[in-house]
């Protein structure tokens, strides 16, 4: 009968959120439990707290840093934590769009309401992202992906010496070049750019020859911005503008940069 009643409710456009699982009180194990109090805010934001704006939109967002294997025990990476990818994926997922978030290794819980792809390498990046990019109405690189990987891999731990030691580098894929190539009708494609010197003349260079609609930049040395960190402070770059936001939460931001990218694809359409 409960079942049935709760069938009822989702004919009628109602959500319910389903029980979690664990130990419960009539001595049994598996769903019945309430569902954590954040998981339940979750839930009431997505509802409550975003107009669903988004909704019908298919988007793309990359998140985090890549691992490049030296040997079986050391690898290169950079500091990227992935918080602003996650909060862009989260808040899409809160406007009501269909996300799909591919991250590179985070200390960070899954966003609910997303589906993640998990990958390691920047080949593994650009595949997942290259095989689910035609699909995409708006692509968001928000990824540190690195620029460079060792041109051989250690099949065994390199052993130290009392020597120097040199380690050839070759380039990894362009992502986001290869999106702005292959790009399909209507599609809307943002990168990223942080920086240390010459912010916004380096990040317009790069929104021109990656063929790109918009970049979000940032200074690294700026208070509140880079890595790790829960704040941004980021100037939004289009061929024919330039927004520069106050230090906001990385979800604020997140929430603007939305803002500006669907009023642009209302535009193109």
């Amino acid at each position: 009968i409960l079942q049935d009643n709760l069938d009822i409710c989702r004919r009628y456009g109602m959500e319910v959120i389903t029980p979690a699982w664990g130990y419960l009180a009539c001595g049994d194990t598996g769903a019945g439990k309430m569902p954590e109090p954040e998981v339940l805010y979750e839930y009431i934001l997505r509802e409550a707290g975003y107009p669903g704006d988004l909704a019908g939109r298919r988007i793309l967002v990359t998140a985090g840093p890549t691992r490049e294997s030296i040997d079986p025990v050391r690898y290169i990476t950079n500091h990227s934590t992935g918080k602003m990818g996650y909060a862009i994926a989260r808040v899409a997922a809160y406007r009501g769009a269909d996300v799909t978030l591919v991250s590179g290794p985070v200390d960070l819980p899954r966003p609910l309401f997303v589906e993640t792809v998990l990958v390691e390498s920047a080949r593994e990046m650009f595949e997942a992202v290259t095989a689910r990019s035609g699909e995409q109405d708006i692509i968001v690189k928000a990824a540190a992906v690195a620029d460079y990987r060792p041109a051989t891999v250690g099949t065994e731990k390199i052993k130290k010496s009392d020597g120097d030691l040199s380690i050839a580098l070759e380039r990894t894929n362009d992502i986001l070049g290869w999106l702005g190539q292959n790009r399909r009708d209507g599609q809307f494609l943002c990168g990223f750019s942080m920086e240390t010197q010459n912010m916004l003349e380096n990040s317009r260079a790069k929104l021109a020859k990656k063929h790109i609609d918009m970049i979000v930049a940032n200074n690294l040395k700026v208070e509140g911005a880079g890595f790790g960190t829960d704040t941004n402070v980021v100037t939004l770059i289009t061929r024919d503008s330039e927004t520069e936001l106050p230090i906001m939460t990385k979800e604020e931001v997140a929430d603007c940069l939305l803002t500006e990218i669907l009023k642009r694809t209302k535009e193109q359409d």
